[in-house]
């Protein structure tokens, strides 16, 4: 009555008997039939998705500094990292005794968590965009500051405009980070402090005792 294979289905995977594995290099799926297989001396399995995460992976190449790699991405804030919705990708070898309606329950599930998953990656997405955005408008407006002959006789009273508004913004964005940090100085060297007056009262107590 029990199924004799262990429950190592991915959550965001077709519902089938097919298992999809990860790259161990690049993190990328690999689809059975494709890509490679390396077992090591001591019996553990690697999959690769091509033979360029199989080179990459014999030549010691660390995937957090390869640029191409899902760990580099997640790393330096390019994907999503530390999301509830990806804890169901991970594999679980438990024995599960087959029941219809938690295969049904499953499958539900399955649909539920991947619209989720897809719905915060585009706000993701969209909210790393911003700052590109942000970035690109001010090193056009400081390409205009320089050469302001290139703009239209009409629209120079407007560009000059938009110029000293986002060098104002740019100077109340710099205080406020200031403030930020000095506030944080502030509270670590109070903590500091309370701690330094909790562990010499300590001391006192402790000799006081002890005398």
């Amino acid at each position: 009555e029990y199924m004799g294979h262990f429950l190592s289905v991915y959550f965001f995977s077709p519902p089938h008997a097919m298992r999809i594995d990860k790259c161990s290099f690049c993190g990328a799926p690999a689809y059975p039939g494709h890509g490679l297989t390396y077992v090591r001396n001591d019996a553990k399995v690697f999959r690769f998705c091509s033979s360029k995460c199989n080179k990459s992976f014999k030549k010691k190449m660390n995937p957090l500094r390869t640029r191409w790699t899902k760990a580099f991405r997640k790393a330096n804030g390019k994907e999503m990292a530390n999301d509830r919705t990806l804890q169901f990708e991970k594999r679980r070898n438990t024995p599960v005794k087959y029941n219809r309606e938690l295969m049904g329950k499953t499958i539900r599930a399955m649909k539920r968590v991947s619209d989720i998953k897809e719905r915060r990656e585009r706000a993701f997405h969209a909210k790393r965009m911003l700052v590109r955005v942000e970035c690109e408008t001010l090193s056009d407006l400081h390409a205009l500051r320089k050469h302001l002959e290139w703009v239209p006789e009409g629209k120079k009273e407007q560009v000059q405009q938009n110029i000293k508004a986002t060098a104002k913004w740019q100077d109340t964005r710099r205080q406020l980070a200031n403030r930020f940090k000095n506030a944080k100085k502030l509270a670590k060297r109070q903590e500091s402090m309370v701690k330094k007056r909790a562990e010499a009262q300590a001391k006192a107590r402790a000799q006081a005792t002890t005398s």
